[in-house]
């Protein structure tokens, strides 16, 4: 396929490494330097051009650029009908991607993570899902979603992920002050909490972890005690609720 991005930043250079070698045409916008410029240095099959000529060339575009910044960016620029357009932004539903790049058809909102470059990565998406999963679905799991409301209620508890490795990295650093190789203590616990979860229910893990006064159990409750889950439910809801 020809694949065109719009934004180069992050994410979008995840989702290409991981797409990178796999038959596809790739051209990514110009517009983040640093990024393009080591993806085309990198990849044969990845090239680097203006925004125009990204979406002049692609059959489907992928859509990198922040919501807040997206309509001084696509309104200069001219799709075509027979264009598919995946979006990554997060807070721009199906309606408003369809009013950015008409007359091209706003195909679906997926939300990729970092991972997706090594692939065996979960994708959130909306839409068309059967294009995501064309695209991506080989090496990586795509979870359809019904409605905006279920991407925003995703959305939300995908945040879940940065305290999680906030509490790993603190974990971590308190176990290399008690251990001589500091960074092979963060990569068992990294590969411990990964594996565990990879074929076990979280409720199901906690029950296998809640041998009566063991570490894990004693450790769970005293930060349920100090509100850990009270205060990661408030933070969803004020996610959800749009506060700042």
């Amino acid at each position: 396929m020809r694949l065109g991005f719009l934004g180069c930043g992050t994410i979008a250079s995840a989702v290409v490494r991981g797409l990178a070698g796999k038959g596809h045409r790739i051209m990514v916008s110009e517009r983040s330097r640093t990024f393009s410029a080591a993806l085309a240095a990198e990849f044969d099959d990845v090239t680097a051009a203006a925004n125009q000529a990204v979406a002049d060339t692609s059959d489907v575009v992928f859509l990198g650029v922040m919501a807040e910044a997206a309509e001084g960016i696509l309104s200069k620029l001219a799709f075509r009908e027979d264009q598919r357009v995946i979006s990554f932004m997060a807070g721009a539903g199906l309606a408003r991607v369809a009013q950015l790049v008409s007359p091209a058809r706003a195909a679906a909102v997926m939300m990729p993570f970092p991972g997706i470059a090594q692939g065996g990565s979960p994708i959130m998406a909306l839409g068309d899902t059967g294009l995501v999963a064309r695209v991506f679905g080989s090496e990586n799991t795509v979870f359809a979603l019904k409605d905006e409301a279920e991407l925003n209620a995703c959305l939300c508890a995908q945040a879940v992920l940065s305290p999680v490795a906030r509490m790993v990295n603190d974990a971590a650093g308190w176990l290399g002050g008690r251990v001589e190789d500091s960074q092979q203590g963060e990569a068992f616990l990294r590969m411990l909490i990964t594996s565990s979860l990879k074929n076990l229910s979280s409720a199901d893990l906690i029950e296998a972890l809640n041998t009566p006064g063991g570490y894990n159990q004693r450790l769970r409750l005293h930060m349920e005690g100090a509100g850990m889950g009270r205060d990661l439910v408030a933070g969803l809801d004020i996610l959800e609720g749009g506060k700042p």
